[in-house]
């Protein structure tokens, strides 16, 4: 004799499996939709830093004891006055967000650069939050006045003897999230100016921070 309850109990199972796995199916798919709607906010969100262009618009640079400098695009204000120094540098921001800086390093420039990122305790902060908007240009600035300060001294030495330094900049978003890290070198061509390029970006908060 037919076994009814046996077959029925048969197709339940079957039935109950094939629900299962379909669920399964759905919930990676929406997980996976989930990621990639988050990665491209993520994107649409990311500030990435580069030199100004030599045609950008020249700015006007103040420091807090009224020195101020004028920085033309593509530039380095690299420059000693008394005991002080006065850096800043012409940036452009190729991401789709508003780049803020944060912090900044600088040392001398080493042949053999490092494909890792500075420890973030070496990054001193800045004063006061300089905003870079998407597409278009802005400057990074830094004073220093402490002669016994490394920083003071690696950028004193490259000043006067008319040679290229690196500068770190830490920078975020506007919401303070995706930190990178991108290395510029400051390089002299005459007596008086300065070039800088880019050799590296560190995206911090992403999993593998490249």
């Amino acid at each position: 004799m037919t076994d009814w309850s046996a077959i029925s109990n048969g197709a339940t199972g079957a039935g109950t499996l094939v629900l299962a796995l379909a669920t399964f199916a759905s919930v990676r798919s929406s997980n996976r939709s989930a990621r990639v709607a988050e990665r491209a906010l993520s994107l649409g969100m990311r500030p990435v830093l580069v030199p100004a262009r030599l045609e950008d618009r020249e700015e006007k640079i103040f420091w807090s004891d009224d020195h101020y400098e004028k920085l033309r695009g593509g530039h380095v204000v690299a420059t000693i006055d008394g005991e002080n120094i006065y850096l800043a540098m012409s940036v452009r921001n190729v991401g789709n967000g508003i780049g803020v800086l944060q912090g900044w390093h600088v040392e001398a420039r080493d042949q053999n650069l490092s494909i890792e990122p500075r420890d973030l305790a070496l990054f001193r902060e800045q004063t006061r939050d300089l905003y870079v908007p998407p597409g278009d240009l802005s400057f990074w600035q830094a004073g220093l006045r402490d002669p016994e300060d490394e920083r003071y001294k690696i950028a004193h030495n490259a000043i006067v003897n008319r040679e290229a330094f690196i500068v770190h900049l830490l920078y975020s978003d506007h919401e303070g999230g995706q930190r990178t890290i991108t290395r510029f070198a400051a390089f002299p061509i005459s007596e008086e100016r300065w070039l800088s390029s880019v050799s590296k970006h560190w995206f911090l908060d992403r999993h593998d921070g490249q």
